[in-house]
């Protein structure tokens, strides 16, 4: 794939023509298992966020209260982040087929139990059961496309890639509030299982293996840590001050939660030296990897704690349906959408540097509009910041993950993307459950909207994070450039 690239490799690519020339320099079977990939990872992932407009329905029908109905978008990234770490010794143990048949089947499975489900307890086993599907599908298209696309292409591909991974999270409630406005919440599930069906199908018949297997072994201690690890940060986060009387049980899953965490690095460091981690933690000794990585956590709190509370406040304070409500956020998830392959191309011509401060910056400001709206504030004013809030996602998106990913050598592609995954799905639930906490808090206390607000001037506290880390991104070659 490589022996084309003459003209490129001199220092200076040629942008216009780059979409058509990476097409054309991959192999058919490379871009149908890209495109497969692709199309399912954008299925299971609008699955993550569908639910959110769906809470205030699903209360009422299924008779829970706001904290216990907020488990069935908290517990689906939480069990992601359980379950990813584990994806770097899946993707190396089984064929690619193996494992994109094993990841799907999972989501569709799940998927069919929730359209199904009679009760609470049995839609949060469906969405757990989908959540494994999920989370093997990110590190598998991620390391795929490491694995496919040359290191010059790569930030017009990961550009698409953006769709999938920021857009379908984004889109969620859009798709949610149109199937409320006419349908049973059943058929948010009933919608997606024949097209994940397809895509199985498609999948079965096309799918060839990529990269080589290798023979590492499990190792069961790491599994068993990343369950009290990731579940007692995020459980502790979402309980903590929501009742005066019981804060001891959450702080002490936060303690355990720190400790098993502690567990699980010292773990990781021990088996590199003897034989393969569950997650070979050697990724964080490229800089830029490391950078990233924090970059893309602060943007994920942000982007999923903005998802669940604003769809709150639109339909709590302006009073929208559920419909108007998706509608609401359409143009911000379209905006992310079309501007994912842009943002790629440019990042491919400038490096990351001025996208990534611009799209920090962004970030800061929206978040800090979204503070001081009030009851009397215009709908088109809220359609226009989560628009250029949008914008600022886009511009971090894919620089921070082609950046992180490029330098790593080959044998690190699955652990890098799986890291990568891993915190992501830490960082959003994490972000969601602290920002609905502070939210129940202060609104006991003050009002609804007083609880908005307090939640988003905390993202946006968190985001002045994100432009320092912007400063710090540079342009890296990569390990695979030579």
């Amino acid at each position: 794939m490589s022996t084309d690239v003459t003209s490129d490799e001199h220092g200076n690519r040629v942008p216009e023509t780059e979409t058509q020339l990476a097409s054309d320099r991959m192999p058919r079977e490379s871009v149908t298992v890209i495109v497969t990939l692709l199309v399912a990872t954008f299925v299971v992932i609008l699955n993550e966020t569908i639910m959110n407009v769906a809470l205030q329905r699903l209360m009422t029908d299924l008779n829970v209260d706001a904290p216990t109905v907020q488990w069935l978008s908290t517990g689906f990234m939480l069990t992601m982040a359980v379950v990813i770490p584990a994806t770097g010794f899946i993707l190396q143990r089984l064929t690619t087929r193996a494992a994109f048949l094993l990841a799907i089947g999972l989501f569709s499975a799940g998927t069919l139990i929730a359209a199904v489900a009679p009760g609470f307890g049995v839609l949060l086993l469906a969405r757990i059961v989908q959540a494994g599907g999920t989370a093997i599908m990110l590190p598998l298209l991620m390391t795929t496309i490491l694995t496919l696309v040359p290191l010059s292409r790569r930030g017009a591909v990961m550009g698409n890639v953006t769709i999938a991974i920021s857009v379908a999270p984004a889109l969620g409630p859009t798709v949610s509030g149109i199937i409320l406005d006419h349908f049973s919440w059943r058929f948010m599930f009933v919608f997606v299982l024949p097209v994940a069906l397809l895509a199985m199908a498609i999948g079965a018949k096309f799918l060839t293996n990529v990269g080589e297997r290798g023979h590492v072994k499990l190792d069961f201690v790491s599994v068993v840590l990343t369950v009290p690890a990731f579940g007692g940060l995020v459980y502790g986060l979402s309980q903590i001050g929501g009742h005066s009387g019981a804060a001891a049980l959450p702080i002490a899953a936060l303690v355990i939660g720190v400790l098993c965490m502690v567990a699980f690095v010292f773990r990781q460091l021990k088996l590199q030296k003897s034989e393969a981690p569950l997650l070979d933690l050697r990724a964080f000794k490229f800089r830029m990897f490391t950078v990233s990585v924090f970059l893309l956590v602060v943007a994920m709190m942000a982007l999923f704690g903005v998802v669940i509370l604003l769809p709150l406040y639109l339909q709590n304070v302006l009073h929208l349906q559920p419909m108007e409500t998706g509608l609401a956020l359409l143009p911000g998830g379209l905006a992310m959408g079309l501007l994912g392959p842009v943002v790629g191309r440019l990042f491919d011509k400038l490096g990351p540097f001025p996208l990534t401060v611009s799209g920090s910056i962004l970030l800061v400001l929206t978040l800090w509009q979204f503070s001081m709206l009030t009851a009397d504030s215009q709908l088109w004013w809220v359609i226009v910041l989560y628009a250029v809030l949008s914008l600022g996602l886009a511009l971090l998106f894919t620089p921070a993950f082609t950046t992180g990913l490029n330098p790593l050598p080959p044998h690190l592609y699955s652990h890098g993307s799986a890291i990568m995954s891993t915190l992501q799905q830490v960082a959003g639930a994490a972000g969601t459950a602290l920002l609905v906490s502070i939210f129940a808090v202060v609104s006991a206390v003050s009002g609804f909207v007083a609880g908005m607000q307090a939640a988003f001037l905390t993202a946006t506290l968190i985001a002045v994070a994100a432009v320092v880390l912007s400063a710090m991104m540079r342009k890296t070659q990569g390990a695979a450039a030579h």
